[in-house]
C-alpha cells in the first residue's frame, strides 16, 4: 500500500485590499517552479479574478470544497468561497471586509480540526481595520489561540510567536502590547512559559535534539547587575535558572545588541526577546524575504508570511512572493514531517 495522500494546506486570504489575493495567485501561478504543495484559499472567487485580470494572469478557479481541492490543485486554483462577495479594490482600506477577513482565518482553523486539511497559513491583516468593527485580539496570535481553544478545548493552547528565517529564529516574550507596559508584563512564570514552548516545538516540529536558547535581557546591557534596572537581574536571570534546571539548554540574560552577528549566531538555535521590536528588527533584517511567522504552541500548523499588508503593492504584480511560498513550504514540512 503507498502512502495517503497529504492533505492540502489551508489559506487564509487576509486584507482584500492588501497583497494577499495576489500572493495566492502569484504562488500558484509558479507553483511547479516554487515547489508548492497542494493548498486551497478560503476567500470571494469573484475578487481572486478580478485581480486576476489586474495582474495579467489567466488563472483557472474552481469553487471546491476542501475535500477536493487536493485531487483539483494541479489544473485549478481551488477556492473555498467564504464571506460576502467583495468589489476588488485594491490599496483601498473598507471596514466591510472585516467579515471575510474573519470568516476565512475561522472557517480554515474549523477545516484543520475536522481533518480536512493538514496546516494553515494566514494572510496579512490589518488589524485597525479589524479593530474598529469590534475584534478584540492584539492580532492573529492571539486569534487563532482562542481558535485553539474552541476547536480543541482539551489541548490548552499558549500561542507563542516565532519568526523562522534560514539564518535565524526568534520570539518575543511579550508580543503586541505598548512598550511602556514590557517591565510589568514581564514574570519569571511568563518566560519560562514561553521558552519551555519554543523548546519543545523546535524538538517535535522542528527536529532539534537539544534546542539551544538564548535569553535577551531587557535592559541595555543586561542591566549591570541592577546598574541599569533590575529586570534582568531579578526576573530574567532566576528564569533562566529555571530552565537550566529543568534541562532546557538556555543561557542568558545576554545584551541583546551582542547577540545577532554571525559567530554569535552559531552558539545557540533561537533567541528569545523581551519585547517585540527587540528579536524582530533583527530577525527581519537579516532575512525579511525569507523569514516565515510560525505560532508555536498551538494544536496545528500556522504559517505566514513575515510582512504586512502591502497596500501600496495590491495589484500592481510587484509583491514579492518569496516569504508567502516560505510559509507554504515551510507549513507544509511541519503538518506532514514523513511526507515531504
Amino acid at each position: 500500500m503507498g502512502r495517503p495522500a497529504k492533505k492540502p494546506i489551508a489559506i487564509s486570504l487576509g486584507e482584500p485590499a492588501g497583497i494577499g489575493p495576489d500572493l495566492v495567485l502569484l504562488a500558484w501561478a509558479n507553483r511547479k517552479s516554487l515547489h508548492l504543495p497542494p493548498f486551497y484559499v478560503r476567500g470571494d472567487e469573484a475578487l481572486l479574478a478580478s485581480r486576476a485580470q489586474a495582474l495579467g494572469l489567466n488563472i483557472r478557479m474552481e469553487s471546491l470544497t476542501p475535500d477536493q481541492a487536493g485531487a483539483r490543485f494541479s489544473k485549478c486554483l481551488p477556492v473555498v468561497q467564504t464571506g460576502p462577495a467583495l468589489v476588488d479594490r485594491p490599496g483601498e482600506e473598507q471596514s466591510e471586509t472585516a467579515s471575510s477577513v474573519i470568516a476565512s482565518i475561522e472557517g480554515c482553523v474549523e477545516d484543520i480540526s475536522s481533518g480536512l486539511a493538514s496546516g494553515l497559513v494566514t494572510n496579512p491583516i490589518n488589524k485597525a481595520a479589524l479593530y474598529r468593527t469590534g475584534f478584540s485580539y492584539p492580532g492573529h496570535t492571539e486569534f487563532l489561540g482562542a481558535l485553539a481553544a474552541r476547536h480543541w478545548p482539551d489541548a490548552p493552547a499558549q500561542p507563542v510567536m516565532m519568526i523562522a528565517g534560514p539564518e535565524l529564529m526568534v520570539v518575543p516574550v511579550t508580543i503586541h502590547i505598548p512598550i511602556k507596559d514590557v517591565p510589568a508584563t514581564l514574570t519569571e512564570d511568563l518566560i519560562v512559559q514561553t521558552a519551555e514552548i519554543t523548546a519543545q516545538d523546535l524538538r517535535t516540529r522542528f527536529g532539534f535534539t537539544n534546542p539551544r536558547l538564548a535569553i535577551c535581557g531587557l535592559n541595555p546591557h543586561a542591566g549591570e547587575d541592577g546598574s541599569i534596572g533590575t529586570e534582568d537581574r531579578d526576573v530574567i536571570a532566576p528564569a533562566v535558572a529555571r530552565l537550566q534546571a529543568a534541562g532546557i539548554a538556555a543561557t542568558g540574560p545576554h545584551s541583546a545588541d551582542t547577540l545577532f552577528h554571525p559567530p554569535a549566531r552559531k552558539a545557540y538555535d533561537c533567541v528569545l526577546g523581551m519585547y517585540h521590536d527587540q528579536v524582530l528588527i533583527p530577525a527581519k533584517t537579516i532575512g525579511f524575504d525569507e523569514g516565515v511567522n510560525v505560532t508555536l504552541g498551538l494544536p496545528f500548523v500556522r504559517t505566514s508570511p513575515d510582512h504586512g499588508t502591502a497596500y501600496g503593492l495590491a495589484g500592481t504584480g510587484t509583491a514579492r512572493i518569496d516569504s508567502f511560498s516560505a510559509a507554504v513550504r515551510l507549513a507544509d514540512a511541519l503538518a506532514n514531517p514523513d511526507q515531504v
